[in-house]
């Protein structure tokens, strides 16, 4: 019948051989008033989780029965629907608390001043959790559970297409538009009593959401207190309801739709965009107590590319390196164990050694612990070593000598070197490169290299526009833009469809278009010139290095996982933050038979603040191996025990002794110095002459 199972023939051999035979078992139908019976459970106030669990599984089996399934939807779609209107009821009823409490609190302040903080302790209101509104999540993700079942049934079908378009239709009719209103007008209650009503507006640059202001570190302005979780986390199911039902209705599956059907995705998505864009303070507070919620019913935060922008750089490189675990331990899983990755290589040649040493190896196996070991030295690496091999690579795999990447005019960041052909193996060293920043990136260690922001949107897999070429050649890009504002005819410029190529003492024409040398620019045509030529300069006339730099990359790093990113962020990931701040640092020191006043811990902190930008980081270079300041500040610096706070231990031996460090403990041996001034000249020996090496005296 229209039940039947169709039978593979290996399974029928196999039951054959066990001396088994199929057996025809007629499929259970369960009448409209049973099943009816059956959901209505779940709307009662005795349902705890066992009991919903129960009915869960006895609903999932029965909707393997086609005639089943249309009836227990149906019913799940009205207990939900009855179950929205009580959680209705309970949200309004908790907007008249909140309502009230900011008008109390709101009494307390000075007629002409407005509070820039929290106006009241998370504790003021009393919030009763409502169960009506835990049920309705929970009815919701049964529905999106058995929608799932289905297609994963029919993987082979059109049924995908057909299930979303009817889960779609069910949400629609459910309809739940009053809570998500409701829900919406507490937020912004929670926003005025949080504090942060003025910081829900987007701050925009030319990519969308401006996030550098969060690249210091933590920006506290726009992170909540963590006793605001509390009132947060009360809002906590209906916020997860929300996602459950605009995601689906915002999801992209099945490419059959009708227009209709795609009219109702694009509005799907634009609630649920406007939604986090108004909440994103409160989003971001509520996943920072939970990571694990974009696991879950938050997961469109990272899924859909209109969102991500709205996640805080924190939130992001928590759920990266949550996935980064999990491929790792996959890697474990297919190989038995990740296995080390034992490097020993010379100083003076540690590029090369490094390339002919790791050029065989696989994906899997670059995943496994690095050890290095510096030949003709007698340093053990616990992490200092390592970290210092990324340094000394960062640098090497820019120099000149190897032709693979060239400077931008202010010599500060790079690109692919268009003529890098000139070595004959330039593409697998471009592999190996786009290996180690990978390795690097998976591992939290940071490169002493900076790239050009349109290799990072390569990276990212997004379109470069004529707006990144300003960092390549600012004086071409003023040029582009001047043929952008004015007529042709007013500047005085004759240009084709083509661009001169110079390379090894050769010139070279080369067309945009099809026959684009004898092709005039217009004033009609000039805006898909500039798109022309900075695409060839910043893409098509180093395609095959670039392609060849994220083979290397994305072997190790898959590209779903750092499209989460923008390019300032993921720049960010790879190099680190680009300044130094040394009250953080003396925040986040802790000392060894020193007390903070003693005179020679007061002298170093005078001499730390009196260093300019590249002594200090010359200093984090000698004293941790890395001249990168982690992320998260220097509260979460890396030593071979995890996170190893930089620490002061007083030196034994005479005071005129030099101070010594340990990169793998991010630790400083201060001798017991009499003067500043002999402190100040003995540690700017010790920066300049001890970080190049690791030998014992």
């Amino acid at each position: 019948g229209e039940n039947a199972v169709d039978i593979g023939k290996k399974d029928i051999e196999a039951a054959t051989a066990a001396k088994k035979e199929w057996i025809a078992v007629p499929c259970p139908v369960i009448s409209q008033e049973r099943l009816k019976s059956l959901c209505s459970v779940l709307r009662l106030e005795s349902c705890k989780d066992s009991a919903f669990q129960k009915v869960n599984v006895i609903a999932r089996r029965l909707c393997r029965v086609k005639a089943n399934r249309s009836n227990i939807l149906h019913e799940l779609g009205s207990v939900a629907q009855g179950l929205g209107i009580d959680a209705l009821r309970d949200i309004k009823a908790l907007q008249i608390q909140l309502n009230d409490a900011v008008k109390k609190y709101k009494k307390q302040l000075p007629p002409d001043k407005e509070s820039k903080s929290r106006l009241i302790p998370a504790s003021a209101v009393t919030l009763s959790s409502s169960s009506s509104e835990i049920k309705l999540l929970r009815v919701l993700q049964t529905l999106h559970t058995l929608s799932g079942d289905f297609e994963e049934s029919h993987k082979k079908s059109d049924a995908i297409s057909v299930t979303s378009q009817e889960l779609n239709k069910l949400f629609k009719n459910i309809d739940l538009h009053s809570l998500w209103l409701e829900l919406s007008s507490c937020l912004r209650l929670v926003h005025i009593l949080e504090g942060v009503s003025g910081n829900i507006s987007e701050e925009k640059d030319d990519e969308g959401m401006d996030v550098e202001e969060d690249f210091e570190t933590n920006a506290p302005s726009k992170k909540l207190e963590i006793s605001v979780a509390g009132l947060l986390t009360r809002f906590l199911p209906t916020v997860e309801s929300f996602f459950v039902v605009n995601s689906n209705l915002s999801s992209d599956s099945g490419d059959k739709s009708n227009s209709r059907d795609k009219s109702q995705k694009v509005i799907g998505r634009s609630n649920l965009v406007h939604f986090v864009s108004t909440n994103k303070v409160l989003l971001n507070a509520l996943i920072r107590q939970n990571h694990t919620l974009l696991e879950k019913n938050l997961k469109s935060l990272v899924r859909i590319r209109e969102c991500r922008p709205f996640l805080d750089f924190d939130i992001k490189r928590a759920w990266f390196k949550m996935q980064v675990r999990r491929l790792k331990k996959s890697s474990q899983i297919r190989n038995g164990s990740l296995g080390s990755l034992r490097l020993v290589i010379k100083r003076s040649n540690v590029f090369e050694e490094s390339y002919h040493q790791l050029r065989l190896r696989n994906g899997d196996e670059m995943r496994g612990r690095l050890h290095i070991t510096f030949r003709d030295e007698e340093g053990v690496d616990a992490g200092g070593l390592t970290r210092e091999w990324f340094e000394i690579l960062g640098k090497d795999m820019l120099n000149p000598n190897y032709a693979l990447f060239s400077s931008t005019e202010d010599g500060c960041t790079f690109q692919p070197n268009p003529n890098s052909k000139i070595n004959p193996d330039h593409l697998s060293y471009f592999r190996f490169v786009g290996r180690i920043v990978g390795k690097a990136v998976l591992d939290g260690f940071f490169m002493d290299a900076h790239f050009t922001r349109s290799l990072y949107k390569h990276m990212l897999g997004e379109k470069v526009t004529h707006h990144d070429m300003e960092a390549i050649d600012p004086e071409y890009y003023k040029n582009l833009k001047m043929i952008l504002a004015y007529p042709l005819a007013d500047i005085g410029v004759d240009l084709t469809f083509s661009t001169e190529d110079h390379s090894f003492g050769w010139s070279e024409t080369i067309d945009l278009i099809p026959n684009g040398r004898h092709t005039a620019v217009t004033d009609e045509n000039k805006e898909k010139y500039v798109s022309l030529i900075c695409n060839h300069r910043m893409t098509t006339a180093i395609q095959e290095q670039t392609r060849a730099y994220l083979e290397g990359f994305h072997e190790l790093v898959k590209p779903e996982l750092v499209s989460i990113f923008n390019a300032k962020e993921l720049e960010l990931l790879i190099s680190g933050v680009p300044d130094y701040d040394m009250h953080d640092l003396q925040k986040n020191t802790e000392y060894q038979h020193y007390k903070p006043s003693d005179p020679q811990i007061e002298w170093f902190w005078n001499i730390m603040h009196s260093l300019n930008r590249s002594e200090k980081a010359a200093f984090l270079q000698f004293v941790t191996g890395s001249s990168k300041v982690p992320l998260e500040g220097f509260s979460n610096l890396q030593g071979m025990r995890g996170t190893q706070k930089f620490s002061i231990h007083r030196a034994g031996g005479p005071s005129t002794a030099l101070a010594s460090a340990h990169t793998c403990f991010n630790a400083l041996d201060l001798p017991v110095y009499t003067s500043e001034k002999e402190m100040r000249e003995k540690l700017l020996l010790c920066i300049y002459e001890g970080r190049g090496g690791f030998l014992f005296a």
